[in-house]
């Protein structure tokens, strides 16, 4: 170590200590985290069987996740889950923005744990442009219901996906089912035709409205109140009382004219107030008398059966476009499409066609 001039004895009443060597980059004593074991299909599946929920979150996000080595692993989860679920009954919840969606899923969610039912929330969350994360996280809004011991929470990002329904969330479904949960609530963004997707995927479709907007009646929601099999009327307390019921009737007597639904069920409206907590059990009890009424003229079968062929198509429309648009060759051509198109040297039409037309030949 090099010595300081300024120790000399010369230099009296001066000392300069000496420090320390050169310390390498790399703290010594610092203890290397190890790689993370990757778990195999099997693995996944006892733990969601026995009711894991640690094991169970692990597995939704391998299913969420976009690496093909993630994807390979989590269809063989899902392929032997799947005798095991089909069993709950799922619940998709909507309305517009404000109208209380995450207060009363936990005030609903609640009062079905309070009855012993095994709860599972799937929270799809609007995603970041930026991160495509989710920005809502809808769990840290559930106080009450995220400390019961019967309910799971799952905030997903909808990643752009129609309706605002993540683009894994019937998978998600699947392992909730096998891990043993009997009623399932899935949270969609928002009012819209795009809600179709949540429509296609659950037993009972709840619209959740509010009063006082201005807008009960709009011919924007037809085509959301055609697709609900019950509205759900929030907020309905304080001095919003009165008003509540008036939408109530306005509801009622909307929905009796609309053309019959499939079921035969004939929808209608309750009011509730999620933070006082009334109207709740109302909520429900309408909910149950939907599933039994489906159930007993097999309806409930034949929905669910026309569900899995529409997501099977869905899957493989999915797999065309990803397969498409990830083609580097595809990416390349269609980037100079694009500048043909903007220079007006050839139609939309014309380069959407020798788009596909070099796609086929590449198969």
């Amino acid at each position: 170590m090099m010595q300081h001039p300024e120790n000399d004895k010369a230099y009296k009443g001066l000392t300069v200590n000496e420090g320390v060597e050169n310390l390498p980059q790399v703290n010594p004593y610092a203890k290397f985290r190890r790689q993370k074991r990757v778990l195999s299909a099997e693995e996944y599946v006892e733990g969601i069987l026995r009711g894991d929920i640690t094991m169970l979150g692990q597995a939704v996000t391998l299913v969420e996740s976009n690496l093909p080595s993630d994807q390979v692993v989590a269809q063989q989860v899902i392929e032997q889950c799947l005798p095991h679920a089909g069993k709950s009954v799922r619940i998709g919840i909507t309305g517009v923005p404000g109208a209380g969606k995450s207060t009363f899923i936990e005030a609903l969610g609640t009062e079905l744990c309070q009855q012993g039912k095994h709860l599972a929330v799937l929270a799809i969350d609007p995603s970041s442009e930026r991160s495509k994360g989710s920005i809502l996280g809808d769990k840290t809004r559930m106080n009450e219901l995220s400390v019961q011991a019967n309910a799971f929470i799952r905030p997903s990002p909808s990643a752009g996906s129609l309706g605002g329904v993540a683009r894994k969330t019937r998978e998600t479904i699947v392992l909730c089912e096998a891990a043993g949960f009997d009623t399932i609530l899935i949270e969609t963004v928002g009012v819209g035709q795009s809600e179709t997707a949540a429509h296609s995927m659950v037993d009972f479709f709840l619209l959740l409205q509010v009063t006082g907007t201005g807008d009960e009646l709009q011919g924007i929601k037809r085509g959301i109140m055609e697709m609900a099999d019950g509205i759900a009327i929030n907020k309905c307390d304080g001095s919003n009382i009165e008003r509540a019921q008036a939408a109530r009737v306005s509801f009622k007597n909307a929905l009796a004219l609309f053309p019959p639904t499939e079921s035969g069920w004939q929808p209608y409206a309750e009011t509730c107030s999620a933070v006082e907590k009334t109207g709740i059990k109302e909520v429900w009890s309408m909910i149950e008398k939907y599933i039994r009424f489906a159930r007993e003229n097999g309806y409930f079968d034949r929905k669910r059966t026309q569900q899995a062929k529409y997501w099977m198509y869905e899957t493989i429309n999915s797999h065309l476009l990803n397969g498409f648009y990830q083609n580097p060759e595809i990416e390349a051509l269609a980037q100079l499409m694009e500048k043909k198109v903007l220079n007006n040297e050839i139609s939309s039409f014309i380069a959407a066609t020798e788009l596909l037309n070099a796609y086929n030949k590449l198969k």
